[in-house]
């Protein structure tokens, strides 16, 4: 379970989507993101799902990777689905006691639970395909703008970068604790909830006290370099648009613009 959050993680290899500006990749994340919003209809569902599997591909990224991910919120795709079929209110499919099943409650549960998915997945393809550095330089520049209301957008884009760089290395650390305290006799199976509890004592302090040994690590490191921040700063390699990001952000929009439209007019393909 540990080792199924992709967030995080950077798969090195050549691709499309790996070459594309960091501030492309960006904006259509967040873009994407918010397109899932707006699944409501057999067409948005459609177009959505087309568009992640041609990034997916471009990006030359193992699709079981992507599913790795999907493992580790399976529990909250579950309840979701549920909670939904069961509370939604509309036409009556099934029924046991006090417990029923409504088509609106099935359908709301469908894409609750896709939208949730797609989410983690579009996250996760950014962060596949980008090093922390290119995004910290991506944020930085794409809101330079912001600096005219005197926000820290170099210190705020290192947090970003130092917190994604954390994901891996502290899934790693607690993987490890786990396993330690295996060996020791820990016992994670048990079905009495409060021993569940309990022995997440002994992992997650431990886990706590590495993460701020190594934050302070982290911070010594950059005070002993004299880091004062992004002032004065400039970049080895600058962020310069090229044809293909160009090309990248016309499809970014038509697609942005497509789910919008079809999911006000979704029987615009049946008229």
């Amino acid at each position: 379970m540990v080792r199924d959050v992709t967030i995080g993680q950077y798969y090195p290899v050549n691709s499309a989507v790996h070459r594309l500006d960091p501030r492309v990749k960006l904006l259509g994340t967040l873009l994407f993101l918010i397109s899932v919003f707006f699944i409501n209809n057999a067409e948005t569902f459609v177009i959505v799902t087309f568009f992640l599997i041609l990034v997916i591909r471009l990006s030359r990224v193992p699709f079981r990777l992507m599913l790795r991910s999907m493992r580790a919120i399976l529990v909250i795709l579950v309840i979701t689905f549920i909670i939904s079929a069961l509370f939604t209110p509309g036409t009556e499919l099934w029924r046991a006691g006090a417990v029923k099943i409504t088509r609106e409650g099935l359908n709301s549960g469908i894409y609750m639970s896709l939208r949730l998915a797609y989410l983690v997945i579009g996250a996760s393809v950014m962060t596949l395909t980008t090093t922390p550095n290119k995004l910290t330089d991506g944020m930085e520049k794409g809101l330079g703008f912001l600096k005219i209301f005197r926000i820290p957008v170099h210190e705020l884009a290192m947090m970003m970068s130092i917190a994604l760089r954390f994901i891996p290395i502290l899934m790693d650390e607690l993987d490890k604790i786990i396993k330690a305290q295996k060996a020791r006799g820990a016992d994670f199976e048990s079905h009495d909830l409060v021993k569940r509890v309990r022995g997440l004592v002994p992992i997650l302090v431990p886990l706590f006290v590495s993460a701020i040994r190594r934050a302070d690590e982290l911070a010594s490191a950059m005070d002993a370099r004299c880091y004062h921040g992004g002032e004065g700063r400039t970049k080895m390699k600058p962020l310069i648009y090229r044809r293909a990001d160009l090309i990248a952000y016309g499809v970014i929009f038509v697609y942005t613009a497509a789910v919008i439209f079809l999911s006000i007019h979704p029987f615009i393909w049946r008229q």
